[in-house]
């Protein structure tokens, strides 16, 4: 039983005036801290709007692409690569400028329907060992219920102390059925999409929350299955579905290469 508490640990909640009441964006609570570098296609982001700074999480999923949650928009995003610490001035860590923000066309900030953005850099990444991509999966491909996943971040490791992580963190979740959410039919998740969203979390074994970072990759398989999005103060919590939105990905990267025609 104490083995799978700790599997099954994760916490949503950025800012609750992106989201629909009660609902929080999330992050990671209970986890343990990532091996360095274990996870080259993590990017976190720091983003300026207005006069406050906020962070993000992110993953690359093209040496000029990196894949987020479409309320991580700022005026100005900054995205560090090959991170562990983000306090450090680490030697292999890459820090590039998002020269274009590019949410989904049909994003809803009252709903969080197509809660997805990509953001394209100024200038390329450097792969290497430090700094690597993450593959999207195929179009409409299924997670089924009950697989286990993973999820990192930086932001706050325990729900009654306001202090984000500076190190990565991680955990294991496990993907519910679609029922475990709409059978909820009011607040908060009374928008839940099965088409485009993903209820994770086992709500007989968690109840915590956190604030820190939305946008990170919620990793099946090795593949990028979901994206953190929004959640309660227990779970389940909902996650983009990656594969719904694979074609509007792969079509957006295609138009915004170099010598791609606009």
């Amino acid at each position: 039983m104490a083995l799978r508490m700790q599997r099954l640990v994760v916490g949503l909640l950025p800012w609750a005036f992106l989201l629909p009441p009660g609902g929080w964006a999330g992050e990671i609570i209970g986890g343990k801290e990532a091996r360095p570098h274990s996870r080259p296609y993590m990017a976190y982001l720091e983003i300026q709007r207005r006069d406050e700074r906020i962070r993000c999480g992110g993953f690359l999923v093209a040496e000029n692409f990196v894949l987020t949650a479409a309320r991580c928009q700022g005026d100005n995003i900054t995205v560090l690569l090959g991170a562990h610490n983000v306090k450090l001035r680490e030697r292999h860590r890459q820090r590039i400028q998002v020269c274009r923000q590019i949410p989904h066309p049909q994003y809803n900030r009252e709903t969080l329907n197509n809660d997805i953005m990509l953001l394209q850099l100024e200038n390329i990444a450097v792969l290497n060992r430090w700094v690597g991509t993450l593959a999207l999966p195929c179009a409409g491909e299924r997670v089924a219920p009950w697989t286990t996943c993973n999820v990192a971040g930086w932001g706050r490791t325990l729900p009654t102390v306001d202090c984000l992580s500076d190190t990565l963190q991680e955990v294991d979740v496990v993907v519910m059925p679609d029922a475990t959410c709409l059978r909820h039919p009011y607040k908060p998740y009374r928008h839940y999409n099965p088409c485009s969203m993903m209820c994770v979390g086992d709500p007989a074994f968690l109840n915590d929350s956190a604030k820190g970072d939305s946008g990170g990759p919620l990793v099946c398989g090795g593949k990028a299955q979901g994206i953190v999005s929004w959640g309660i103060c227990k779970a389940p919590s909902v996650y983009v579905k990656v594969s719904t939105f694979v074609p509007w990905i792969e079509r957006t990267m295609r138009r915004l290469q170099p010598g791609a025609r606009l």
